[in-house]
């Protein structure tokens, strides 16, 4: 392996990570499946394993272990912010828990409270409550931590997810003007470190907020990868992107160049980190591993204001794809930031824009817009469309998420099993 190889962290064996979905963008949080016998084409009443209505609105994602469905869940009524534990084969309950939080918090209209996933380690699950807490529980529901890491003030309400990796939990705690990132054990919910964000330039910021401060966060989930022989764990915070060691939090190495506003978890593949910013704003490459401020070093490419991006993208091979906001995809050279096409996904629902992030298994690529309608395309240098699948046009803010051939989509009405499980 050489020096700057990176390779994904991905701690569970083979089998179980072919098997379950344990947090947001899967075993490497990275939106890439092992799987490639996925589902291809289905219809709201075709190919459909069950189908199971949800008390309320929401756009988490479900993360799957086993035969369980983990799915964060508000209910508006009671202020409740709580924990599903769905059943695998039917998607009947099993058990529900939750906290009731009274205090009004900030939000955007379409993004009600518990928007962030869970994650689990096969034998605990952990969930941000936002200004609730972060909560652990055990497989039967037991409550067993609880932390309040305060209020979060931020207008368009919050959205990150924790990861799990041996003994820790990490979390960014934002968007907010005083957002940290923090590991947390995950037998005791007790702090192991903290990190502050850096402070932020806005004045010449280049995004939509152009000639003015605007909004300062972010909404990263971060990731952890193995770069120079050791593992960094990679937070975009506002104006740059970060490599923390994760047991400790020292900072190892810095790059510059993001606005103020990122609404994405960064990508990593072969040795390079992406970062996007959100609002029209930059997009940075970045050699990972490092040392220090390596903006000027190891930077390879930065571009400026570029479309309006709140879902995560994928890496495949030498390029990276993303769904803009606005609709258009795209495929970028990843070593260059060089754009190969931009295609317009034609939809039949009417909310054509997308939150979501992608997927990738194999050489397939999946994406959600706002009607609950996923793209299948190629994953290649030229633009290859191979399904589109449409639901009941509910609205759908949440990501795919995939275990033992079976896709599991989330609206703000339902939770739909696609597929039949290939695995037992």
């Amino acid at each position: 392996m050489t020096k700057h190889c990176l390779i994904f962290a991905v701690w569970f064996v083979a089998s179980a990570a072919a098997e379950n979905w344990p947090q947001w963008r899967g075993p490497s949080g990275t939106g890439v499946t092992t799987e490639t016998e996925l589902p291809l084409k289905w219809s709201a009443t075709t190919n459909v394993s069950w189908r199971v209505p949800l008390p309320d609105r929401g756009n988490s994602t479900p993360v799957i272990w086993g035969d369980r469905i983990f799915l964060t869940q508000y209910l508006e009524k009671e202020r409740r912010r709580t924990l599903m534990c769905l059943d695998r084969k039917d998607g009947r309950l099993r058990w529900q828990q939750g906290v009731v939080y009274e205090p009004k918090e900030p939000t955007h209209p379409d993004n009600p409270p518990c928007s962030g996933s869970p994650a689990t380690d096969g034998e605990r699950v952990v969930t941000c409550f936002a200004s609730a807490g972060v909560f652990c529980y055990d497989f039967e529901g037991k409550e067993l931590w609880r932390r309040d890491l305060g209020r979060l003030d931020f207008e368009f309400g919050p959205g990150t997810s924790p990861v799990i990796h041996g003994d820790l939990v990490f979390l960014y705690r934002g968007p907010d003007k005083n957002a940290f990132t923090i590991a947390l054990d995950k037998r005791t919910g007790k702090t192991v470190w903290k990190v502050n964000d850096p402070s932020v330039v806005t004045e010449g910021r280049t995004d939509g907020f152009r000639g003015q401060k605007g909004m300062i966060s972010s909404y990263c989930t971060p990731i952890l990868i193995i770069a120079g022989g050791r593992e960094e764990l990679i937070v975009t915070v506002p104006g740059q992107v970060m490599a923390l060691e994760p047991k400790t939090g020292k900072l190892l190495w810095n790059c510059h160049g993001l606005n103020p506003l990122v609404y994405t978890a960064p990508m990593a593949a072969n040795g390079i980190v992406v970062a996007m910013g959100g609002f029209f704003g930059n997009t940075i490459a970045v050699m990972a591993g490092g040392t220090g401020d390596v903006t000027q070093s190891r930077r390879l490419w930065q571009t400026v204001r570029t479309k309006n991006r709140l879902g995560t993208g994928v890496i495949h091979g030498d390029h990276y794809f993303v769904f803009d906001t606005e609709n258009p995809v795209e495929c970028i050279e990843l070593k260059t930031g060089k754009a190969v096409w931009q295609e317009r996904l034609t939809a039949k629902g009417a909310k054509t824009e997308s939150w979501s992030s992608m997927i990738l298994s194999g050489d397939r690529i999946y994406i959600l817009n706002q009607s609950a309608e996923t793209f299948v395309f190629r994953a290649a240098p030229k633009f290859e469309l191979l399904s589109v699948n449409t639901l009941d046009g509910a609205m759908c803010n949440s990501s795919h998420a995939v275990s033992g051939g079976q896709i599991f989509i989330r609206t703000q009405r339902d939770l739909w099993c696609i597929g039949k499980r290939t695995t037992q």
